[in-house]
Order: C-alpha cells, then structure tokens, then sequence
C-alpha cells in the first residue's frame, strides 16, 4: 500500500491552511491536440474569410489543395472515429484475450489480423493495448494489435483505394507492409523484449462502472474525432505548402534519390502526425515522390509519430517508448522498401 504524500522530511507544513498544490500541466497528447484544434480554427478561418491578399494565384492553389484533402478525408475519420469510439466503449477487452492462441508466438499472427477486423485510430490503440495487457494477454500480442488496428483496417484500406484510383496494388502493399511491421515487432518483443521495460500505468479503457456506455460512446467519439481532426487539418496544411510554396528545387532533391525520399516522407509522417483514416489523401497529394515513398509515409505515420510516442511514455513509460518507436520506424522503413520493391 502506498503511503498518503505529505511534507518532506525535517519540513514543516505551511501554516495558516492546507498546502495548495502546484497546477499541473495538461498531458503533452492534450495540448498537442488543443494545438491541432486550434490549427483546424484557423484555417477554416482562412479559407472561409476573405481578403485581397487571399486572391493571389500561389494563395488560392494552396486554399483548393487544403480544402480537397480534408474534404476528401473528412467522411473516412468521421467513421474511423465512430467504429472506434463504439470498440472502446461496447466491446470487452477479455473478448479479444479469449480470441488469442495461448501460444505467444501464434498469437502475434492473430492480433495482427484482428487490425483487419477491428478497426481503431492510434490514439484508442494505445489504451487498449494497455488494458489488454493488464487482462493478461501477452504483451507481444498486445504490441502487435496497437500497430496494426490503425493501419490495417477496412476504413484506412478503403480511404487508400479512393485516394489512389485505379492502384489496388498501393492498396495490398499497405496492407502487407503494414502487416508485416505489425507481426516482425511482435515477434521482436518475444525474443528481445523485457518485461522491466514495460512500466504500465493506469488508464481508463473500455466500460466503467456508473457510466452509461452511450456517454462513454459520445465523449470517445467526441475527443477522437476532434483530436484526429485537428491534426488532419495541420497535415492538409502541411501538404499543400510543400505542393505550392515549397520551391521545386528543394522537392527534386529528396524525389530525386530514391532512398532520400523514402527517409524524408518517413521522417515528415513522423513529424505530422495525421490520422490514419486520413494519411492516404496527404501522400496522394504528394505526387513528385515515387509510389515507395509514398508507401513508406503510409506505413510509418500510423505506427511511429510525435503523438503516439507522447501516448506511449504516459502508458508504458518512456524508456518503452523511446526503445519500441525506435525500432518500429526502423522496421516500417524496411518494409516499406521491401514490399514497395516487390509490389509497386
């Protein structure tokens, strides 16, 4: 049992009443998303507003860049969000504890499948992968599903297929370097990873009792979609500066050299941090990068980015999360080449 927190030793409480407390900041995935939030005001504020020094060319081609992407993925992260919320707060996490094999190798193969089924945005997975494994499932099948339920599932292999027209094969080598990110982690964990590593702290997942599980449905639905959307937003806006503002030069030398562009848009998916419901539409927009590239942005961003570590250290620790992130991109990079090689 711990002990109630009180003075320090050999220090006295103030008199006069009782100590108030410092105010402790919001968690960093909180702020970022009241940043991205914020992100998605302004700029319905610019392309809504008017003003002469929006009517330049170079202005209006970034406006109708913005405005396609998110548009176009706004109805997939709408849904996303929906499915998501509707898991976390309908589905017991010991249903998928009983659906694994007992043998933690052959269970990696399963979690990463269940990706397929389950849908899940990165910012559920994480707290779900925590809650299974407080439930006992074994931690590499654990890993396995938080990388593969939000890249893998239907909503995101359908937002491919529309944002790459006429390209089913950039849709089956999502899937299958995905996948195979998913399943080399997993089996990575059982033959590398420590069980000191892992510092899990509570979180609250799933159904909670006192709570209507319809405001649990609305208040996940509510927070997910408008953190997601936030940072769709600054992912629109990120795609249409490098496609109007960015000077050509700078692009053809990263699209230039094959391994300097898969790195780069590696790299930029790490730093975006965009919704996987949506990432489809910003590496579409991407168009003076090869398909590998593209392919490696897609692969990367929904496993490895600046939001997830934040939520990774708040739930495993961060020495986990700087280990494991570290390792996934390494992984996600080379499975990217590999099944981009082999596909497109």
């Amino acid at each position: 049992m711990e002990e109630q927190a009180g003075p320090p030793a050999g220090r006295p409480a103030a008199r006069g009443g009782p100590e108030r407390a410092a105010p402790v900041p919001p968690p960093l995935p909180a702020r970022l998303g009241r940043v991205a939030f914020a992100a998605l005001v302004v700029a319905g504020a610019v392309v809504l507003g008017g003003g002469r020094w929006l009517d330049s060319p170079a202005l209006q081609a970034w406006r109708t860049v913005c405005v396609a992407i998110a548009l176009q993925a706004l109805p997939f992260l709408l849904l996303g969000t929906i499915l998501s919320a509707a898991i976390n707060a309908f589905v017991p996490a010991h249903v998928f504890a009983r659906a694994l094999p007992k043998n933690p190798a052959l269970a990696v193969p399963v979690a990463g499948a269940a990706g397929v089924v389950l849908p899940g945005c990165e910012c559920a997975s994480v707290p779900v992968a925590g809650s299974l494994m407080r439930r006992g499932v074994p931690a590499a099948a654990a890993l396995t599903f938080l990388l593969s339920a939000p890249a893998v599932n239907p909503i995101v292999l359908t937002a491919t297929a529309v944002a790459f027209p006429g390209s089913p094969e950039m849709v089956l080598a999502r899937l299958l370097a995905s996948l195979a990110v998913a399943m080399v982690m997993g089996w990575l964990w059982l033959a590398f990873g420590r069980p000191e590593w892992l510092r899990l702290r509570p979180r609250a997942t799933g159904h909670q009792p006192g709570h209507s599980r319809w405001e649990e449905f609305r208040l996940g639905f509510q927070h997910d979609f408008l953190h997601a959307g936030g940072f769709l937003v600054l992912g629109a806006i990120a795609a249409a500066t490098f496609n109007v503002a960015l000077p050509r030069t700078v692009l053809d030398t990263f699209a230039g050299s094959p391994w300097l562009s898969v790195l780069f848009l590696a790299a930029l998916a790490i730093v975006l941090a965009v919704c996987s419901e949506a990432d489809a539409f910003v590496a579409a927009s991407l168009t003076g990068f090869s398909p590998t590239a593209r392919l490696a942005f897609m692969v990367v961003g929904p496993m490895v980015d600046l939001k997830l570590v934040a939520l990774q250290s708040g739930t495993f620790g961060g020495a986990f999360a700087i280990r494991f992130s570290t390792a996934t991109a390494v992984v996600a990079v080379g499975c990217s080449v590999l099944v981009g090689w082999c596909v497109l």
